[in-house]
């Protein structure tokens, strides 16, 4: 499998993500079809980030088929091995490595204060395990260890990236230059869609309502379901405006999958209902999706060219983040080893 050589004029871009299980379509929206939209601008280097994963328990059947299923679909979504390096995160150790490290150069108090950590603290009280705790730092050394020029996050992950400079500029601090210090990324459109039910809300698989997502993998009957059962307003106005939270999230996942502005989707409903806007939304998204989901079905078929995409991606990831790790270590301090 051939793979173009880095740019050096191209910025290098990383991103990771978890393979949860389902994929919406505010994941694909806000996250995926970044991915492959990114690849011929930057060198685009992508994780499915399963060490993180298992801060939660999970079932290893369950986690092994989401893993491939995830895997698949990015590859079905325009991810293309032969333009990116898209690996699996435990398969390449130097990002567990490079976490126990900047483990000791990241403050107490600063994990104390993570949103996520509260957050999911709250939401698994049986569960706050220390891998929950420092699962900044790993987030850190994913992205420390490719000196990556950007980061792709959506708004509620800013916070991982703020620290992950606080690290990188302390190290650097106290060593010299070691780490390039990541800039966010965030697009302008499609960077947080909402819930179908609650607006107020990013859309989420976790949400006890199924009518509140869309999944990327849905029938395209399902999708048109729960887009008729969209939460809108009582105006029967199709306009962008402050208020009108269910109308504007409607706008936005038109707006990325049909490429149409606020002001042409505006001008396109104009006197017409909200049973004629959803309807078009929904048959927009579900056009969208239907080539996704066939080069899916195709995908998963094949193991033995995923396992073949996965591998070869691991080893270019190592060689590229190992110099990464070498260097770090070196300058701590280590005796380097003479077999890696």
């Amino acid at each position: 499998m051939e793979q173009a050589k880095p740019d050096e004029h191209k910025k290098v871009i990383f991103s990771a993500v978890q393979p949860s299980g389902i994929i919406t379509l505010g994941n694909y929206l806000g996250t995926i079809k970044n991915w492959s939209a990114l690849q011929d601008k930057y060198d685009c280097i992508y994780a499915l980030a399963d060490l993180h994963a298992i801060t939660v328990r999970q079932n290893p059947a369950e986690f092994r088929h989401h893993t491939l299923e995830a895997y698949a679909l990015f590859l079905a979504c325009g991810v293309d091995p032969k333009k990116s390096i898209f690996f699996i995160q435990s398969h390449v150790p130097t990002h567990a490595q490079l976490a126990w490290i900047l483990d000791c150069y990241t403050q107490f108090g600063e994990l104390q204060r993570m949103t996520q950590f509260k957050d999911k603290s709250a939401k698994h009280p049986e569960n706050v395990n220390a891998g929950l705790f420092t699962y900044p730092p790993l987030m850190a050394a994913d992205i420390l260890l490719y000196q990556a020029d950007l980061v792709p996050v959506g708004v509620d992950q800013k916070q991982h990236l703020e620290l992950t400079r606080t690290i990188a500029e302390r190290f650097n601090g106290l060593y010299g230059q070691t780490f390039k210090m990541p800039e966010a990324y965030i697009p302008s459109v499609g960077a947080k869609i909402m819930s179908l039910q609650d607006p107020t809300k990013k859309m989420s698989k976790s949400d006890t309502n199924a009518n509140a997502y869309i999944a990327v993998l849905d029938k395209p009957e399902d999708i048109m379901r729960k887009f008729k059962r969209a939460v809108t307003d009582s105006e029967a106005c199709v306009r962008h405006a402050e208020g009108k939270d269910g109308v504007n999230n409607l706008m936005e996942i038109y707006s990325c999958v049909t490429g149409k502005t606020t002001a042409e989707i505006e001008s396109e409903f104009s006197g017409r209902g909200y049973g004629d806007f959803k309807g078009a939304v929904g048959e927009a998204v579900t056009e969208h999706l239907r080539p996704i989901r066939e080069r899916y079905t195709d995908y998963i078929k094949n193991r033995d060219y995923l396992e073949q995409c996965w591998s070869e991606a691991a080893q270019k990831a190592y060689a590229i983040s190992i110099r990464t790790l070498r260097k770090a270590m070196k300058k701590i301090g280590f005796i380097p080893p003479k077999n890696i």
